[in-house]
């Protein structure tokens, strides 16, 4: 009598405990996102110094709100960013990362989300404040190495539409930093990343902006990852749709 009053205490305890469990919670699918964290106000930390944060972390995670997936990001340098995705430590490249026909060609782009131009910064004190690119001629000027200013610059100098010294520097911050201490007269920059470093109370001045032919950022994806690249695209146009890509650009710009 004992042992089948304590088998069925023992089967009703079994029954309960699966009851309360539920169903499994399934496991949300990893999107690794590699990013050049020091890059404000695309990504950089915040003033505690670890959380990361700007308009590509926010724009990765809503990505990942959208598709249903957790966002894990890596750092990584610039310089070695594409060939970081090329050997799969991430999965894609969310890090102001410009369209250009040359990168089309090794690498698959979601649909753009901002637009970018090239522009000039100097010192508000400075004397000479270049109005246009053909007025760096005999500057020092100041440019991260590997990106769009750097293409732009070198192009201008290949084509002899300007002579002037160049220094290129592994992060945008550094840039800034020897503009502000005297050792460049000049920075060659994205405009949306000038954009941190100019305002009220600034020490520096945007003096030239391209007025056309605007660049274009994108996510970079591995070359035929197409399924990928659609569900981003998807995930993108409905940001675009309910407002929330324009709620993440207006709190930065």
């Amino acid at each position: 009598m004992k042992r089948r009053v304590l088998s069925l205490f023992l089967i009703a305890v079994l029954v309960l405990s699966v009851v309360g469990c539920g169903s499994p919670t399934t496991k949300k699918e990893t999107l690794k996102v590699g990013m050049e964290i020091g890059y404000p106000p695309f990504e950089y930390y915040d003033a505690d110094g670890t959380t990361v944060i700007g308009v590509d972390v926010e724009l990765a995670k809503a990505l990942g709100e959208k598709m249903g997936m957790e966002i894990e990001f890596v750092d990584t340098a610039w310089e070695g960013i594409f060939s970081g995705l090329d050997k799969g430590d991430y999965d894609c490249i969310t890090s102001a990362v410009t369209i250009t026909p040359d990168r089309l060609l090794d690498y698959d782009f979601s649909d753009s989300y901002i637009k970018n131009y090239q522009c000039i910064v100097t010192l508000k004190t400075a004397t000479v404040k270049p109005t246009k690119p053909e007025e760096l001629a005999g500057l020092k000027v100041g440019y991260q190495e590997e990106t769009t200013s750097d293409i732009f610059l070198t192009d201008m100098i290949d084509n002899n539409k300007v002579k002037c010294e160049t220094s290129e520097y592994p992060k945008v911050l550094d840039v800034f930093n020897d503009l502000q201490i005297g050792r460049l007269d000049a920075v060659l920059c994205d405009s949306t990343v000038a954009s941190s470093y100019l305002g009220d109370g600034s020490l520096f001045k945007q003096t030239w902006i391209q007025d056309s032919a605007p660049e274009e950022f994108g996510v970079c994806i591995k070359k035929g990852n197409s399924a990928l690249t659609t569900k981003i695209n998807s995930a993108l146009a409905e940001l675009k749709k309910d407002g929330t890509l324009d709620k993440i650009l207006a709190k930065y710009f």
